[in-house]
């Protein structure tokens, strides 16, 4: 190997030319760093990194080919109390790297302690012990791929239909995979699992964390793993164990594949993304990357006593958004994904900690600036997870107009009406319409909602509508772990039952909710497994289950199809009419009002002018006042006006669609719903009932303006006007 050279100090991480690499780490608390490079047999060479710009440390290394495993050791000041915890016995991962191989060994026995930077029992002291036989390696990456003709698929927010998913729960067990592929990126992209997703009419995967995590030391003792990857080390690096060919940088390779894959049958690819804390945890986690190279750079520390660190997370550390080295971090994370490896947006875990400059939540913190101005990462998607667990973190409807979120809001109305509960009819209906309560003062639009009945943290939707409690016994924590705020209903009897009827019940909830979320104005988003029945046996943090009671069983699901079909027929009912999708928030009599004005000046009279929602109760009569007041009150429809939607499609063109009206009944009893008075439809036909899942709507009958439907307990109806 030749003598490293002086390199560039831009750009940060390994970068392989063709005929070398530069290595390039930001250290402020450095006084010198070697670069550790090691071979086949794991056998360590070091070569100090010559020069230092802007604290910047950087050498060209000639000959370092792609799939190289390296690291570094940073020699600085090891005082806790000032903040600082540089220890040159410490591999540290580079926070750039592109690839990651390995594992933490966590083993006690063979001197896992060397991994922290105290001694045990002691965890002011200082420990010595040299951590590279148990910590991972980072890997130089080769840049070229063949991407062909690939271009991302732009789905415009409000024609989207979100599957979350994740990459090992989603493929681990199924039969069409190849067993060599399942639980992998491969397996992703294989066109079994795509063409479930285009039948479902799904346009984007949100998949749950990718980016290289540790499983936890003390997860591991209990049999467990860190299965949901909320535990990132690796802001650049594929995770590795999803890879079906290795770890030496193959993992890039098979991601940008499956990209590729998806883009190719119409399907974006969103990531969730946390880039709030890292594995690192608190004073007590070990020292793997971040916190050996500049802790107080990275880190938010108390402000009195820089030993410990500040945590909106729950989960040890966060990381310190008004610094400028960190905020360089995310946003060259975020750039290097879209550019290279072709991904369409991301969800952003826990973003209000995103917003937290100093202690409160700031829309107009730094980090929200530099994604607005920024040319690549501005025009991708960008969701919001509204929330972290510190003070005034709650922020659903507060992120700036370029944002969506998800809206908890809307999962968590929506569950309380069809559990029943008095008093959730008003806000039912404006979850229902968009949330312009949330969206609309700052100019944002419907689509700013991303609306969800579940996702990957809570009940799954079977679990949702059998189990009134958690039970997360299997998590070791005496199931004192995950939320009790579940706003769930078992219909009846706790967990599996035979009883028919309850059975049936639970089946119609489920397309209850289903049904309410691709009727919704704002994105749908399913979790996977969702539309298959799928059960965690009431855990409702499954965090931490690598194993069956976590992935899809795809086989054992098959009888689940009468479900399937509907999400498919629901999810192709909105597809059909843009008065589902809107682009633009429901005026209602205001802008009946407008148009009664503006046919007036025609002299054309102007009383055929319909608003664009008219709420009803199920007699017929406009909703008032009071009838919103009625705490009791379970059930109402909508008049949906498929010929007064306002935007124009992209071609400029104005958009005109079917009406409809939508019959809610949450009531525990049938109802007669009379059909709203001839002008504002004198026929209509039944489209989708979730009391007749079957239902074809040819073989519906008609029914007329002031007739009398009957909509049986806890059940939805659709009416077209004909």
């Amino acid at each position: 190997m030749e003598n490293l050279w002086p390199g560039d100090a831009y750009p940060l991480g390994a970068h392989f030319d063709g005929a070398g690499t530069n290595f390039a780490v930001f250290s402020e608390a450095a006084e010198r760093v070697e670069l550790c490079l090691f071979d086949d047999d794991d056998e360590e060479a070091r070569w100090e990194l010559p020069e230092v710009d802007a604290f910047v440390w950087h050498g060209y290394l000639p000959g370092v080919m792609p799939g190289q495993r390296y690291g570094f050791r940073v020699h600085g000041p090891y005082e806790p109390e000032r903040g600082h915890r540089c220890n040159p016995h410490k591999l540290l991962l580079d926070p750039y790297a592109q690839a990651i191989e390995g594992t933490v060994d966590w083993n006690e026995a063979r001197g896992a302690e060397a991994l922290f930077g105290y001694r045990f029992g002691d965890p002011w002291s200082r420990n010595d012990l040299d951590s590279a036989p148990h910590t991972m390696r980072s890997v130089v990456v080769s840049p070229y791929f063949d991407w062909g003709d690939d271009r991302p698929p732009r789905i415009p927010y409000h024609e989207m239909v979100i599957y979350e998913a994740h990459v090992k729960g989603l493929t681990a067990r199924h039969p069409d995979i190849p067993a060599e592929l399942r639980g992998t990126y491969a397996g992703l992209g294989h066109p079994a699992v795509i063409e479930h997703l285009t039948d479902l009419g799904v346009n984007a995967v949100e998949l749950m964390p990718v980016h290289q995590f540790v499983h936890d030391g003390h997860l591991l003792k209990r049999g467990l793993r860190n299965y949901w990857g909320y535990n990132t080390i690796g802001f650049f690096a594929p995770h590795n164990e999803y890879s079906s060919g290795g770890s030496r940088g193959e993992q890039v390779l098979e991601f940008k594949a499956m990209v590729r894959a998806l883009h190719e049958a119409g399907i974006e690819v969103i990531l969730d993304v946390v880039y709030n804390h890292t594995a690192e945890g608190n004073h007590l986690g070990p020292t793997l990357s971040f916190r050996g190279i500049d802790n107080a750079s990275y880190y938010r520390l108390v402000d009195n006593d820089p030993r410990y660190y500040m945590d909106t997370t729950g989960t040890g550390n966060s990381l310190l958004m008004r610094s400028p080295h960190v905020l360089q971090l995310i946003m060259d994370s975020l750039r290097y994904w879209v550019t290279e490896m072709h991904v369409d947006g991301f969800r952003f875990d826990l973003a209000a900690t995103l917003a937290r400059e100093l202690h409160d939540v700031d829309r107009l913190a730094a980090f929200f600036d530099l994604v607005q101005q920024d040319p690549v990462v501005s025009q991708v998607k960008l969701i919001a997870e509204p929330w972290d667990v510190g003070e005034g973190g709650y922020q659903v409807g507060n992120f700036p107009p370029l944002w969506t979120e998800w809206n908890g809001k809307y999962r968590d109305t929506m569950r309380d009406f069809w559990r029943g509960q008095p008093g959730s009819m008003p806000e039912f209906a404006s979850r229902l319409a968009g949330s312009s309560d949330l969206y609309a003062d700052d100019g944002r639009k419907p689509f700013a909602s991303i609306n969800f009945i579940t996702c990957h943290d809570g009940f799954t939707l079977h679990d949702l509508v059998s189990y009134d409690g958690k039970h997360n016994e299997a998590n070791g924590e005496d199931n004192r772990d995950g939320t009790d705020d579940n706003r769930s209903w078992n219909c009846g009897e706790e967990g599996p039952t035979g009883d028919l009827e309850i059975l049936a019940l639970r089946e119609r909830q489920k397309r209850n909710l289903l049904a309410t979320l691709f009727l919704s104005q704002g994105v749908p988003m399913l979790s996977h497994g969702d539309e298959l029945g799928r059960t965690q046996r009431g855990n409702n943090n499954a965090y931490c289950q690598d194993n069956e009671l976590s992935w899809v069983d795809w086989e054992a699901l098959l009888d689940q199809f009468p479900l399937l079909d509907f999400v498919r027929r629901l999810s192709a009912l909105r597809a059909r009419h843009p008065v589902f999708r809107r682009r633009r928030f429901f005026e209602g009599r205001a802008a009946e009002a407008a148009r009664r004005r503006s046919a007036r000046g025609r002299g054309t009279g102007g009383g055929e002018a319909l608003p664009d929602l008219v709420w009803f109760t199920p007699g017929g009569r406009e909703m008032t006042d009071g009838d919103w007041n009625v705490g009791y009150a379970k059930s109402l429809q909508a008049f949906l006006n498929g010929e007064a939607i306002s935007e124009p499609d992209r071609r400029g063109r104005r958009i005109a669609d079917d009406s409809f009206l939508l019959l809610f009944n949450a009531h525990d009893g049938d109802l007669g719903f009379k059909v709203p008075p001839v002008r504002y439809g004198g026929m209509w036909s039944k489209v989708l009932d979730t009391a007749d899942p079957m239902l074809a709507e040819e073989e519906s009958p008609v029914v007329k303006a002031g007739e009398s439907v009957t909509v049986e307990a806890r059940s939805v109806q659709v009416l077209r006007r004909v």
